[in-house]
């Protein structure tokens, strides 16, 4: 049977939200810089500036948000009942 170290499960969650919070700031500044504007001049650069903002947000709030959204889904699957 393997064991499992816990900084190593701790770094690959944190890394594991590095990757969420990259993509789904790179996915929303994408569908909300293309639906109003769609592919004119400059769009590449525009959304590259908000990708660039959205992602640091996106990444402190999945620390934040993504423990709590586990704990939520664990007492919703193993409540009493």
């Amino acid at each position: 049977m393997q064991h499992t170290d816990p900084k190593r499960e701790k770094l690959t969650i944190i890394v594991a939200q590095i990757f969420i919070s990259c993509l789904m700031a790179l996915s929303m500044t994408l569908i909300f810089s293309v639906l109003p504007v769609g592919f004119g001049p400059g769009w590449f650069a525009t959304w590259m500036q908000h990708w660039l903002t959205a992602w640091p947000v996106a990444f402190v709030f999945s620390l934040g948000i993504g423990p709590l959204a586990f704990k939520l889904a664990f007492v919703l699957m193993h409540r009493a009942g």
